[in-house]
């Protein structure tokens, strides 16, 4: 576990931020008492919105034939 200042934290939040990507926790402190603590998600599964959807069997004609059906018409 490392611990760092708040302007530490403010400087270099994108390397820390990978360092919790990695596994490791960091502890932001101010004035030194620690007000934050960074660390993975309990939980590391795929966020829902990156997993695929059900998909969906398409039965009949093409949508993009039946539009240009139309459109002749």
């Amino acid at each position: 576990m490392r611990a760092v200042t708040s302007t530490e934290f403010r400087q270099n939040v994108f390397s820390l931020l990978s360092e919790v990507e990695n596994g490791e926790r960091v502890l932001v402190t101010r004035h030194g008492r620690v007000v934050a603590e960074l660390a993975p998600p309990a939980n590391a599964a795929e966020p829902s919105w990156k997993r695929a959807g059900p998909r969906l069997p398409i039965t009949g004609a093409a949508v993009s034939a039946a539009i240009l059906r139309e459109r002749s018409r």
